[in-house]
Order: structure tokens, then sequence, then C-alpha cells
């Protein structure tokens, strides 16, 4: 069963975000994001916490009125009936029923989205083969593991063919196994034209899954381009260079701020034209009495550039 429901018109967007502002009293969520999506793109929305990305997606779903701007889903406004029949929400918590089997929750959501008979039972059908858990369909929702649980979160989300599809974090505490279950199932709905609007904190999803970036911090979209457009606005042709280092912590930390790096730990990064600089910090290391440990050059990637624009680790 595909999850699109005919043809949306090809002049409307799936999702427009225009100048949404959302304050809470003296702070600022939502600072003035415009965002326009294309059909059956994948958006990766990547912030630090507090960032404004759970405000902007509450937002785009009709959990949140805007103080300003307004959001449209293929023309309609937020919180319409039209835009909710259009729109799937995944949330980061779990949104099931514990003591209903993984088919009984999914009959419950198909009906509060609406569906009763054969195409309830037809939209059951396919979330159950889609999440790879046919074989699970009567088991009680407390006793399936935690990857099993995303999946039919994921799917209990969808079961109404939405056409915008909005995922928070959706592998987070999961194995690498089950991590790549779900990504196979967000394969099958950019296949079928399904657009995605993607959090995550981790970068290498991003880079994976999504066709276009969004940074956010302090409510504001600061970047948005591809994966590789990004890297090459924000490094041109430079390079990294990681080395750790043996030394009091101290004279460390004074040595990498000398040289415009950035150090954690006992690991300083430092960005480089040319990979003859690399003797010359290390020349200059030596000569501050810090010992070489260990020494890479890699180029920038994803992680990179948004530590380059926030100044923070996407989990901070």
């Amino acid at each position: 069963m595909p999850l699109q429901d005919g043809p949306a018109s090809s002049m409307t967007s799936p999702l427009d975000v225009n100048s949404v502002v959302k304050r809470f009293g003296n702070i600022t969520a939502v600072n003035g994001v415009t965002l326009s999506l294309r059909t059956g793109e994948c958006l990766g929305l990547l912030g630090p916490n507090g960032a404004g990305k759970s405000t902007l997606i509450r937002t785009i779903v009709g959990r949140v009125t805007p103080d300003s701007g307004q959001v449209t889903v293929f023309g309609s406004p937020a919180a319409s009936p039209a835009a909710r029949a259009a729109l799937g929400w995944v949330p980061q918590e779990l949104a099931l029923y514990p003591r209903l089997t993984a088919k009984e929750n999914l009959r419950a959501f198909g009906r509060y989205s609406g569906l009763s008979g054969a195409p309830l039972a037809k939209a059951i059908a396919w979330c159950l083969h889609w999440a790879a858990l046919e074989d699970r369909s009567g088991e009680l929702t407390r006793n399936l593991s935690g990857g099993m649980k995303r999946r039919l979160n994921m799917a209990a989300g969808l079961i109404h063919k939405p056409r915008v599809v909005l995922m928070d974090e959706p592998t987070v505490g999961v194995d690498p196994q089950s991590r790549n279950r779900i990504f196979e199932m967000i394969e099958v709905l950019r296949s079928e034209g399904t657009t995605i609007i993607y959090t995550t904190h981790y970068m290498e999803e991003a880079e994976r899954l999504c066709d276009r970036v969004a940074i956010v911090d302090h409510g504001r979209i600061i970047a948005l381009d591809t994966s590789e457009a990004l890297v090459r606005n924000s490094f041109g042709s430079r390079n990294q260079v990681i080395a750790r280092f043996d030394g009091p912590p101290a004279e460390l930390a004074a040595w990498v701020a000398r040289h415009a790096g950035r150090l954690t730990d006992s690991t300083a990064e430092f960005t480089i034209e040319h990979p003859t600089q690399i003797a010359v910090l290390l020349e200059s290391a030596s000569a501050a009495g810090l010992e070489l440990v260990d020494l890479s050059l890699r180029r920038p990637n994803l992680e990179s550039v948004f530590l380059n624009l926030t100044g923070r680790e996407l989990r901070d």
C-alpha cells in the first residue's frame, strides 16, 4: 500500500514555513524561520538542545500556535483538517498502548485518523509489513524489544497515509541492527515520494538520509543546503588536522589557542590550507614542550560544519 493518496498539485509545496516566530515569555524559541520543502525531499533538521527544533516541529503539526508567520501544508494552514490529513508525526517519545498488541495499537491509531473497514485493514497490513512486525502482530507491545517499539511507533504515526512526515529522532536508544532497519523503512517512504523532515543527533544519519540539511541555533536557521555544499561553503579546499598530545593541560590549551585551534580533552583540531602546515604545527608543539601522541588529516564533514557554525557539539 503506497503512502500517497493521489498526486499533489505540482504548483503547491508540500510544506511552507513563512517567517514563523514563537515566544514563551522572554524566550524566543523560534525566531523568523522560513522554510520550503519539495515533494519527495528528506530535510535534516539539526541543532543543539534548546535550539528551537521541537517548538518548530510542534508548530508545523499544529500543536503550537505561532505568534507571527504561518505554516501551510499543500496550501492548507497548519492544524486545519486538510493539513492534519496530509501530515504524519513520529514523536521521539513512544506513543503506544503497552497493554495492546502491535496490531491493536495500529487499529486504534487508524481509527483515531478516521479509518475503518477495509481501508483500515489494508493500512494495518501494510504497516506491519513495512515495520517488519508481521510475525509479532499479536504480541503485547510491552513485550516487544526497544527497536520493535520504535518501528511500531513509526507505523502508528503513518497509518493514515500522510504525504508529509515529521520524524523526531526515530533511532534514539536503539541497537545498530534496529537502526539499519529504520533506515530501510525511511528509504521505502522516500522511494514512494513521501516528503520528510528528520531530526537527529547523529550526523551520519543526516549525511546518509537527507537531501538537504538545515542547522538551527537560537531559534534561527543559520545554514541550509546539501551536506556537500555546507562543507564546501564553510571550509573550501581546507583540511582538518586532529592531533593528540601529552603535556600540561594549561600549556596545551594556551598553545592551541595561539594557533586558532579547538581543544577537546587532550585532542586539538586545526584547519589548514596546505598539508605543509602540519610540519609548522608540530615544530611549534615540540618547542612548547608538548609530546605528540597521534596525528590524522581528514576532509571536513557535516559535524565540522556544525561545530564551526554553532561552536557546540550536536548533543550539547
